[in-house]
């Protein structure tokens, strides 16, 4: 990919994300589904060529809805852009998570928002060997889900700082911190998020899975979400 393209899809990334938080995008927040429990459908799971290596597949994997999720590997083609963009307005219910890089969720978002999805989660993750860092925006749907990714992260002792802004913004923003104790666990958050991501609005008795140290832990920065078509 040549530079300029970099740098637009960087800026779109940017744009787009930015303007999910000011509520100024026009993807809108899905709100709480009558009755209380979302109903479990065809999932798509999209991630890079370095998240396909990570813990992130393991949790979706040890979901109990596992079975109803197509993995994905993106990237920036025009083939992948139209495919999308078709299974986006195919007008089937399903749901599209994923764990991206900037320009490639920037991308997404944007072709969510043209056909008029709904986002239930966002999230930006900036992930090092003993640390990591998570902002996140979040829908009703998804209460409780950014707590039970600090709390995990806080039992198995790495360091992270993590805030939620739920949408609409009437609740206060969570703010949960930790310094690191070891990096026994250093790929638990992309573990806990898969699993999150895939049981998102599901009431179930089954944990995230927890990772045990890895000699190349998914380190760098990536962008979590979960849209509803």
């Amino acid at each position: 990919m040549n530079i300029e393209r970099r740098s637009v899809l960087k800026g779109m990334a940017l744009g787009s994300l930015a303007g999910v938080a000011m509520g100024s995008s026009g993807l809108a927040m899905a709100k709480v589904m009558t009755g209380g429990q979302a109903q479990a459908v065809p999932t798509l799971a999209l991630v890079n060529t370095a998240v396909a290596r990570s813990a992130f597949l393991e949790g979706i994997n040890a979901s109990p809805v596992s079975r109803q999720v197509e993995v994905q590997r993106t990237d920036l083609s025009l083939d992948f852009i139209l495919g999308l963009e078709k299974r986006l307005r195919s007008g089937q219910p399903q749901r599209i998570i994923g764990l991206v890089d900037d320009a490639t969720a920037a991308l997404i978002v944007d072709l969510a928002r043209s056909s008029g999805a709904r986002v239930q989660w966002l999230g930006h993750h900036n992930a090092a060997a003993m640390a990591s860092q998570h902002r996140l925006l979040s829908a009703d749907v998804a209460h409780g889900c950014a707590l039970q990714l600090g709390v995990q992260l806080n039992a198995c002792g790495t360091g992270f700082a993590l805030t939620e802004q739920r949408l609409p913004a009437r609740q206060p923003t969570l703010r949960l911190a930790s310094a690191a104790q070891n990096a026994v666990g250093s790929e638990q958050w992309a573990a806990t998020l898969g699993y999150t991501l895939a049981t998102l609005g599901m009431r179930s008795d089954a944990q995230p899975p927890l990772i045990a140290s890895r000699q190349s832990p998914l380190t760098g920065n990536f962008v979590s979400f979960s849209i509803e078509a």
